[in-house]
């Protein structure tokens, strides 16, 4: 991957941008709305969680060499609606949250296009993508821009203290890579699902 740490794009009906101190209060909006982050390990309980988590996750991200964070915007009018971003380590994971009034829209599917694109101009092999299976819209939004299943694994998240079935997807952006196999490897039970929904 190259040098470039999250530039502008843009797509039919968004701007994709870095998130900037005053985006502190659409980010508490969007990450601490009990709907967005349903099948999340974590949730912005207070605008100083808010600021707090800019600081260590956009701006810390920001000042690296390379990164892909997005704020999603309406064209429009401007407004922060979401975010989107990949990690640029395998795997590659993808992960976006939108608020609820945008939902079933297309827009994290329009954001998704655009950001993996890049990601392969940036010459990143694959993404990755994860989602509970109590979640299947979010796997919906990963079929939509051509990822597609691979296999469930069971992970214990500590956040929530629960046991989560996920189902990983992939997104081959530079040819046949195999499946990243990492989760598969990790956690002793998983499995291959043939009905999805």
């Amino acid at each position: 991957m190259s040098e470039a740490n999250t530039p502008r794009l843009e797509t039919e009906r968004l701007i994709l941008r870095r998130f900037t101190p005053e985006d502190i209060p659409a980010i508490y909006e969007i990450l601490g709305d009990p709907k967005v982050n349903e099948f999340v390990p974590f949730r912005l309980g207070s605008p100083e969680d808010a600021r707090r988590f800019y600081e260590e996750h956009y701006a810390e991200a920001y000042r690296k060499p390379r990164g892909c964070a997005y704020a999603i915007c309406l064209k429009e009018s401007g407004q922060v609606i979401g975010y989107i971003g990949a990690a640029t380590d395998e795997p590659y994971d993808l992960g976006y949250g939108l608020r609820p009034e945008f939902w079933r829209q297309g827009y994290v599917s329009e954001a998704a296009r655009a950001v993996t694109e890049w990601l392969k101009e940036q010459g990143l092999p694959y993404v990755t993508a994860t989602h509970d299976v109590e979640n299947p819209r979010s796997g919906r939004v990963m079929r939509a821009i051509g990822m597609t299943y691979r296999y469930t694994y069971h992970e214990h998240w500590e956040a929530g203290d629960r046991w989560v079935w996920f189902r990983l997807y992939q997104l081959d952006l530079n040819g046949k890579n195999g499946t990243y196999m990492g989760y598969w490897d990790k956690y002793p039970e998983h499995r291959i699902e043939e009905n999805l929904d």
